[in-house]
């Protein structure tokens, strides 16, 4: 069956996401970390699946990203995969696992994609990391870039805040970006850029982009799903939709859960053998 608002049940692949970008068609991208939520979004219509190293602050409480291991990626990379039929499952790698070396980082890479069986990687970083990006590729493994704020860099930048607003920033990110496509690239995310900027970078490379805070100018967005489904609190930049109040829909179910286990009213005769 094709999802909810998609005709066209064909897997997605990086090749379809550059004939997106040609056609301007949006792309549509959430977050999973589990089997269950990404068969759900998956059945909804979902382009892509960003198994994110979010995991860290979503499934584990921490405050950063850093702490995500290879290992813990794999784990929910792999929980992801087994659902999902149609959507690019795309994997990012951790803090960490590219940034010693080139070499290190394609055997991370090669790794990942053996163990979890997803579909491409996700690095953060240009210039920077450019040679390990183009070992990664040379491999067979897609890549997607990650420019803006990246949160793997939170100690450098010291703050969450909008990056590139000036204009030698911008410049870099604007080269940064050209060379991620030069190097064959499938997309690069743009997290907390002027969105004025990022509709130039969209114009001005071949790859798709994908915006998180970024503005409408880019060819996708994506979300973390615990955010727009209104399951985390305290959480409200200005990019974020919620388009559910599901942390307010659980916290009452689990409520008359306990009010009826306490009660003696659950199981009643009807639900017992």
């Amino acid at each position: 069956m094709a999802g909810y608002l998609v005709s066209d049940n064909r897997k997605v692949t990086t090749h379809r996401f550059i004939e997106m970008k040609q056609k301007g068609e949006k792309i549509s991208i959430l977050t999973s970390y589990d089997y269950t939520m990404a068969g759900l979004v998956d059945r909804a219509g979902i382009d892509a699946i960003l198994v994110g190293d979010s995991a860290s602050n979503v499934m584990a409480g921490h405050q950063t990203t850093l702490p995500m291991t290879v290992d813990q990626m794999i784990y929910h990379a792999s929980a992801v995969v087994r659902a999902v039929k149609r959507a690019l499952v795309v994997c990012d790698m951790p803090f960490g696992s590219y940034q010693v070396s080139a070499s290190e980082g394609v055997t991370n890479a090669i790794r990942i994609m053996k163990e979890s069986g997803c579909d491409a990687l996700k690095m953060e970083g240009g210039a920077e990391i450019l040679d390990t990006v183009k070992r990664i590729l040379d491999a067979g493994i897609p890549v997607m870039g990650h420019l803006g704020l990246t949160p793997q860099s939170i100690n450098k930048f010291g703050t969450y805040a909008v990056r590139a607003k000036e204009q030698a920033e911008a410049d870099k990110l604007m080269e940064d970006a050209r060379l991620l496509a030069e190097a064959g690239c499938f997309g690069i995310t743009l997290e907390k850029v002027p969105a004025e900027l990022a509709a130039q970078v969209t114009r001005e490379v071949t790859c798709p982009t994908i915006g998180i805070g970024a503005g409408n100018g880019c060819d996708g967005q994506v979300l973390v799903i615990a955010d727009m489904l209104g399951m985390t609190q305290g959480f409200s930049p200005r990019f974020l939709r919620r388009y559910a109040d599901l942390g307010t829909v659980i916290t009452d179910a689990v409520g008359r859960y306990v009010g009826d286990v306490k009660s003696g009213d659950f199981p009643n005769e009807s639900e017992s053998y």
